[in-house]
Order: C-alpha cells, then structure tokens, then sequence
C-alpha cells in the first residue's frame, strides 16, 4: 500500500535551517509529483511547494521562494524539502502529499519547532 514517512523535524532555533525528508514506498514514485503542506495549530494545511514526477518543475508561494527548497531523488523514492532562516512563524507539523495541494494529506507528518 502507499507509505509515505517523513523525517528530519525538530527543534531549531530562529534563523536555523533544517531539510526535511519523505520515504516514499508502495507506488512508483517517479509517476507522481509531490508536494509538501504544513499545518501550524488551529490553522488549516498551507501549500508549501509542488514538484514535478521528473524534478524539473517546481512551484511554492512567493513568500516562501528562496527559503523554501523541494526536490526529489526518484532513484531512492524520497522527496525533500530544505528549509533556511527558519522563524517561529514557521513551527508547524510538516506533511509531504503524492500529488497537489489540496490532495489528501495520509501521513502524521514530522514537527519543526522554531524556537530560542
């Protein structure tokens, strides 16, 4: 069946930088485009960034662009996302998705703590 398990949160302080990782197994990875949401308490998931099957294309909010990086290594069936100058605006629970925003998020995520 689909698994996907992220890993590489924690606890870091502001200005910090951390690359989160998804273990992908189940399904041909290099078929589907990827895509990383975050979802901070009481808030409803926010889109961070989407990659292409291939890892050619990407695409992420404006805000994010330049701090946020994904990309992907289909010959391990992972998917990452780096992250840099962290802030605590950015503590949340961390989820990679097969496919786009707004499909559904099945995984318990990993959690980033931004914080001194």
């Amino acid at each position: 069946q689909v698994q996907l398990v992220e890993s590489g949160g924690g606890l870091v302080q502001p200005g910090g930088s951390l690359t989160l990782s998804c273990a992908a197994s189940g399904f041909t990875f290099s078929d589907y485009s990827m895509t990383w949401v975050r979802q901070a308490p009481g808030k409803g998931p926010e889109w961070l960034s989407t990659i292409s099957s291939s890892g050619g294309t990407t695409s992420a909010p404006g805000s994010l662009r330049g701090r946020f990086t994904i990309s992907r290594d289909n010959a391990k069936s992972t998917l990452y996302l780096q992250m840099r100058n962290l802030s605590p605006e950015d503590t949340a629970l961390y989820h990679c998705v097969r496919g786009f925003r707004g499909d559904p998020i099945q995984t318990p995520g990993t959690q980033v703590t931004v914080s001194s």
